[in-house]
Formats: C-alpha cells, sequence, structure tokens
C-alpha cells in the first residue's frame, strides 16, 4: 500500500545520504566553526561532489535536477548539524539555478560547470541598505556603455562576500521599479569591486556576511542573466524556492535540538528522578514535537507546490516559511529552557542553534512580509 503522505524510496535514499555527509562532515566540527568564525569551504566543495551544489539545476547542465521536496530534504538534514552550514548551500543553489534557468546557453556554458560541483561558490545580491522588504526600490545602477554595464551601488548582508568567486546580483538598468531590474553576473577580481568589513552577528559564525561594494564595476554585457528588466521576475521565483530552504533548515535545527532535549532530560535527576518523568517536562517535549512536525507538513505540501508549478504556491511557500522559522525558533527556545542553566553555555549545542535560528524570521522576506502576502491572497479572492 503506498502512501501519499508519505517520502518515496528514492526521497529517502536522497535524505539518508544527507544525513550521513553531515554525521560525517557537519555535525563534529559545528561548534568550532562557529567559535572560530571559519568558513568551511572544503566542505562545500566536498557536498558539490554529491551533486548538493547543483541539487535543482537540470542534468543536462551537469545538475542533479531533483524537485523542491528533495532540496529541502537535503537542508533540513545539513542544518541538523549547523543551519549556517546548510543556509549556505541554499544560497549558492539559488544562484546557480538562477543563472541554469534565466540565462543563455553563453552564460550557462562559461559558469555552470565550475558552479554545480561547488569548485567555485557563488553568492546572491540583492538586498541593499535603503531597501530590504521593500526589494524592488533598490537604487544599485548599472548603466549601459558599449558592450559593459558601469555599476555603482552597495549590496547589503550578502552571505560569502569577499570570499565566493561569483556574484549573481540584482541591479537598476531603468527608472522604472522592479520592471528597471536586470541579473548580472559579476566575477571575484573584476576592477571597481570591492567587500566591506565581515559584520558582528548573533549567530550564523560559520558564513561570513558583509557589503558587496561596486564603484565604476565595468561587467561585460555577456554577463547579464535573460533580458534588461526581468530581474526582479527571476529574483521574485527565486524566493519561493529560497523560502522552502529556509524554512527547512528551521526544522532540521528544531529537530536536533528536540533530540537533544530528549536526551538531556532523561539523563538529569532532579528531586530523586529523571525530569523526563516529570509531567510537565513531557507536556513540553510533546508541544515541541507536534508543532515541529506540523511545520513539516506543511512545507513538504508547499514544496510540491512549488514543483508542480501550481497557481498557490507562492501562498503555502509564504505560509511554511512563516510557521516553520516560527515554530523552530519556538522550539530550539524550549528545548534551551529544557537544559536549564547548561542550556546557556556553549558546553552545550542549544545556545548556538538558538542564535543560528533568530534570523530564519528575517531572512527571504521577514515573516511579517509572509503574513502579508497570505493575508493579500486571501482577501483577493
Amino acid at each position: 500500500m503506498t502512501n501519499q503522505f508519505d517520502l518515496t524510496d528514492d526521497q529517502r535514499e536522497i535524505q539518508e545520504l544527507a544525513r550521513r555527509f553531515t554525521a560525517d562532515r557537519i555535525t563534529p566540527f559545528a561548534g568550532e566553526w562557529d567559535e572560530k568564525q571559519h568558513y568551511p569551504v572544503d566542505v562545500w566543495k566536498a557536498a558539490g561532489e554529491l551533486g548538493f551544489g547543483a541539487i535543482y539545476v537540470g542534468e543536462e547542465s551537469g545538475g542533479i535536477g531533483l524537485g523542491r521536496l528533495e532540496a529541502a530534504l537535503i537542508m533540513e538534514a545539513m542544518a541538523y548539524g549547523c543551519p549556517a552550514t546548510s543556509a549556505y548551500v541554499s544560497i549558492h543553489n539559488m544562484a546557480t539555478w538562477m543563472i541554469d534557468r534565466f540565462g543563455d546557453k553563453a552564460l550557462k556554458d562559461r559558469f555552470l560547470p565550475d558552479l554545480v560541483g561547488m569548485n567555485r561558490i557563488a553568492s546572491y545580491c540583492l538586498t541593499e541598505p535603503g531597501s530590504g522588504s521593500d526589494a524592488a526600490a533598490l537604487k544599485t545602477t548599472a548603466r549601459r556603455d558599449g558592450d559593459h554595464y558601469v555599476l555603482n551601488g552597495t549590496k547589503q548582508f550578502i552571505s560569502g562576500a569577499g570570499y565566493n568567486d561569483i556574484y549573481v546580483c540584482m541591479v537598476r538598468t531603468s527608472e522604472e521599479k522592479s520592471k528597471g531590474i536586470s541579473c548580472l553576473v559579476v566575477e571575484k577580481g573584476t576592477p571597481g569591486l570591492s567587500f566591506g568589513a565581515p559584520e558582528k552577528k548573533l549567530g550564523w559564525n560559520a558564513s561570513p556576511t558583509a557589503q558587496v561594494i561596486f564603484e565604476d564595476c565595468r561587467v561585460p554585457v555577456e554577463n547579464r542573466v535573460g533580458a534588461e528588466g526581468d530581474g526582479f521576475r527571476f529574483a521574485m521565483a527565486g524566493l519561493d524556492g529560497g523560502r522552502l530552504n529556509i524554512g527547512a533548515c528551521s526544522l532540521g535545527g528544531a529537530q536536533r535540538c528536540l533530540d537533544e532535549a530528549v536526551k538531556y532530560t532523561k539523563e538529569r535527576q532532579q528531586f530523586g528522578q529523571q525530569i523526563a518523568d516529570f509531567q510537565n517536562t513531557q507536556f513540553t517535549l510533546a508541544d515541541m514535537a507536534t508543532d515541529l512536525e506540523a511545520a513539516r507538513a506543511l512545507l513538504y505540501l508547499a514544496a510540491a507546490k512549488v514543483n508542480a508549478n501550481a497557481p498557490d504556491k507562492s501562498r503555502f511557500s509564504a505560509m511554511a516559511k512563516r510557521l516553520a522559522t516560527d515554530n523552530g525558533s519556538s522550539i530550539v527556545d524550549r528545548a534551551l529552557q529544557l537544559h536549564g542553566g547548561y542550556g546557556y553555555l556553549r558546553d552545550y549545542p542549544i545556545e548556538r542553534f538558538w542564535r543560528d535560528l533568530r534570523v530564519h524570521s528575517i531572512l527571504e522576506g521577514t515573516n511579517q512580509v509572509m503574513r502579508m502576502i497570505v493575508g493579500r491572497e486571501l482577501t483577493r479572492q
């Protein structure tokens, strides 16, 4: 008997592959990466050998051609070890997919061979100091000058800035708001491209963040992805999948902290018995598990809708991202509480997950924007 709400055998194989990779290459080292603010490029390249750098890039372009649910399974599994690491793999996949999905053959031939195996690593540049939630208000300009664009402006909160090789950037090529935005691929080392100082962050310390700065930066016209003025459409298309991935990262982090909480409460004794035997502890764990499974079910459903290009895919993607990231942070917070004072110490992994997951309700569109998307869809019907 088949169960439409269960994973297929192929999906379980992919999930297990990602879990084994995480157990071997991420989980044992994630605490040290956080403490030393180490960017584990060697681990990215190992992930690339498994195809995790081009999860939903077509096989004809060298990717593994999987769907959005399979991508979510991989992100969730990797986040069990380190949410920052998993989230960065998501960013690279978004940038690589954008080139594959919307770029011409010449552009794909130039960049994809190195990106799909993560021999070169990509950043995605949309947000600016003055345009976060209002992404269409971006001001970085790209003025046409012969067979080049001349870029001026600043991108904010860019993961991997200064370290990565490729920057997929949204820039303004005309004054029209959303229709004046185009997408360009900028290579590290291009004259006029520089980077700000690394940001000092609450979490995500295994993934460096800085400004990307353009000062009369000349980028060949042949580096444009798609047609002029289509960039904002590409950005919005990318966000549906990006929201699923960041939600999946919250699921993985929450699952790890739930498992850690169950283990700890069975070991810790107070008043002559395991604290896991107290009804209050069991009720808390039960609520954590229920909230996690509810968020997981909605996210998997949303992934299926995005994969099928369903008309309500964006609404479900927004709902799933909002629920998974809010529930994820709440679950981690309760896991920390169950650990008591020990949960506040770096000797235990809970506080790292608490810090790392906090930003997920801001990334890929704040959760307030997610509510706005859902509310508008509901009232427009």
